[in-house]
């Protein structure tokens, strides 16, 4: 998925489940994490090939993330400060919309799940397509629905 559509579901989906901006806008940072350590693409074709055969490799393997959430939760059982507990609660919803990246990276391509170098998933659409766009709007849709539960209310948010 393009960055902006990882942001976008990412963000929706935190905030109908949290209902909480400070842990929404956390996620939305955290969503673009897999890609950002990866670095940006090479300009040269030769390059971008090799690059690009390494892209969703040990930076998307939800396993280091899980770990981190671990860490970071078990940080909080043993000091129990207020804020460091808070500040342990933005880096794991950071981490969490790296999880939800990968998830997303999911539908449209393959990621590791069960170790670094073998990929599984799915490619539902193409990255950039029309389709991208439509799953986009799909999820807000149904977050909407979820969040306020009145199919008119989400009407009138769709111009429908």
């Amino acid at each position: 998925m393009k960055w902006i559509n990882h942001q976008i579901v990412t963000g929706f989906i935190v905030c109908t489940a949290t209902n909480d901006a400070l842990f929404t806008a956390s996620a939305i940072v955290g969503a673009v994490l897999p890609d950002r350590v990866e670095g940006s693409p090479p300009k040269d074709n030769s390059a971008y090939w090799k690059w690009r055969k390494k892209h969703r490799t040990w930076s998307h393997y939800p396993l280091i993330y899980l770990a981190l959430i671990g860490a970071a939760q078990l940080a909080k059982e043993y000091y129990p400060e207020p804020t460091l507990d808070f500040a342990l609660n933005l880096i794991t919803y950071a981490l969490i919309g790296a999880l939800l990246h990968i998830a997303e990276d999911g539908i449209c391509g393959k990621v590791p799940i069960f170790t670094p170098h073998k990929k599984y998933g799915i490619k539902l659409f193409k990255v950039g397509s029309w389709q991208e766009y439509f799953f986009a709007v799909l999820i807000i849709a149904i977050c909407l629905f979820a969040g306020f539960g009145d199919i008119n209310l989400l009407r009138s948010y769709l111009n429908l």
